[in-house]
Formats: structure tokens, sequence, C-alpha cells
């Protein structure tokens, strides 16, 4: 294909896809301080990630949603904040127009650790309205199911995405510390443990236990000091070559096929049984 992005297809090549296939990725970003990374770092990552999955599995990538909750990042003034409430709505109006077009397999995609309490309300709530299941893919929780260590190799697949889209140069080099930079991962741990709030996220998953902000932006984030642009890419090769293991490791044929076993079998066996009384 020429293409795997729907936003650079024609209508006429949508068109052609959809008439053998209903498959699409919808990377879901933010725009936050990240380091010495620039503000979309994990939007980028979340649409390289999306674009492998939809290479190994013949489906196309709808992509540019880099507006979300980011959370306790908004004490940087280059975070945008988009309430979680706003987030699901907009992107339960996006699940309907994909799906009024012929996009029955849909898979959301997100690299964000507060991205879940968006996308996983949002998919059970498309369900029950439309009774077609759609699947959220949260890459931390993606990588423990097939057995690979992302935090091991964050920095490198977020370096390496940029790459994959054809922005290394957006990567900067030789960043000086400040007040959003450091190199120091006990100075970030020291930040982060000025707040008494961090120490009661242990009770549900990730920011969803109680609300709290970062004692300062560089407490975010740490992130390789990347001097040359042969160093930048060494770290975006290696992070390229996970990036492709975790998406081997994945095995997404099996699970695009699947998601189409679960449609037929809510559509067999569930609503002939039960569709009276579910909610409509």
């Amino acid at each position: 294909m020429r293409t795997r992005f729907l936003s650079k297809m024609t209508n006429g090549e949508v068109e052609q896809y959809l008439d053998r296939n209903d498959i699409i990725f919808i990377p879901v970003g933010v725009t936050e301080t990240h380091g010495a990374l620039p503000l979309d770092a994990e939007t980028v990552l979340a649409e390289a990630i999306a674009l492998k999955m939809a290479e190994a599995s013949d489906g196309l990538v709808l992509h540019n949603l880099p507006y979300f909750f980011a959370g306790g990042t908004i004490i940087g003034r280059g975070t945008i904040q988009m309430s979680i409430k706003d987030g699901m709505a907009y992107l339960d109006k996006i699940a309907k127009s994909l799906l009024n077009q012929g996009f029955r397999r849909q898979v959301y995609v997100t690299s964000h650790g507060p991205a879940h309490m968006t996308l996983s309300g949002m998919v059970r709530d498309f369900f029950d309205e439309t009774k077609v299941p759609i699947l959220y893919m949260d890459m931390l929780k993606a990588a423990e199911a097939a057995n690979c260590n992302l935090m091991e190799t964050f920095h490198d697949m977020n370096i390496g995405a940029y790459k994959v889209l054809g922005r290394l140069e957006d990567v900067p080099l030789n960043v000086p510390e400040s007040h959003s930079v450091t190199y120091d991962i006990h100075h970030m741990f020291a930040g982060m443990g000025k707040n008494p709030g961090n120490a009661l996220g242990k009770y549900a998953y990730q920011s969803a236990a109680v609300g709290s902000y970062f004692n300062e932006p560089s407490d975010h984030m740490v992130t390789p000091l990347l001097k040359t642009a042969e160093e930048r890419e060494v770290h975006a090769d290696a992070g390229i070559q996970a990036m492709n293991e975790l998406i081997e490791a994945l095995d997404m044929p099996t699970i695009v096929e699947t998601l189409r076993q679960a449609d037929v079998y809510t559509k067999e066996v569930i609503l002939p049984r039960y569709g009276s009384h579910l909610p409509r």
C-alpha cells in the first residue's frame, strides 16, 4: 500500500481497502512535558507502534490525536490538559463514525500511563451501546502480556518512534539540565517523594487512585542525554528493534482475528440469548 495512514490516503484508496478488510488502529496520544524529548513523545510512540501493528495485520491507522488527559504533568506549561470526560466523549464520536464507515474492528493504542482512564470507559460504553467489541491496547500492559520488559527499552522506543515516522531530527541534542530536564534518576525520585499523594497511588492502577501533581516538570521523565546525531541514531535503532520484537511477540494477526471472533460470538450467541434486556 502507498500508505496506511488514513488521512494520507485518497477516499478511493480507503474504499478499496474497506472492500476487503475492516481493521483500523487509533493511536491516542498526549502533549506533555517529557524531559529532553519533544512534548509529543508519547503520541509519536503510540503512532509508530500503531503503524507497525497495522503493517503486521493489514490495517489502517487513524492518527493525529495528541490532546488528551495528561495528568500530573500539567504543572509544565507546555502540557495540554484535556479532561477525562471530554476525551471519552470525543473518542466515542470518532469510534461511531469509524463504525458507520465500515471499520468494525477498531484497536485503540496508547503509551501514556493515565490513558486507561479515558480509553477503558469509552471502549466499554461503546460496546454496551453498539454491541460491537472494540479493543484497547495499553502498551504498558500489552508488553507484560507478551513477556516484554517495556520499561527497559521505553526511552529508546520513544526515540526510535521518531525515526519510524521520519521525524528523528525533531529529537534535540545537548539539552541542558533545567527545571524541565534532569538526567539524574535519583533527583527525579526525590522530587516525586515530596508529594504525599504519591504514596496513595499503589491502591489502584496508575493515576486512578488519587489526584496529584508532579513536584517539578523534570520529575516526570529522565531521558537519555543525547550529545551527537550518531548517539541519537544508536538509540533510535535500538528502539526500533525493541518495537519490532514487541509486535512480533504480540502476534497481531491472532489479536485482530480474535477480535473478529468476539464480534461474531456477541452477534450469534449473546444477543439472541440476552438481547431483550441488554443495555440499548
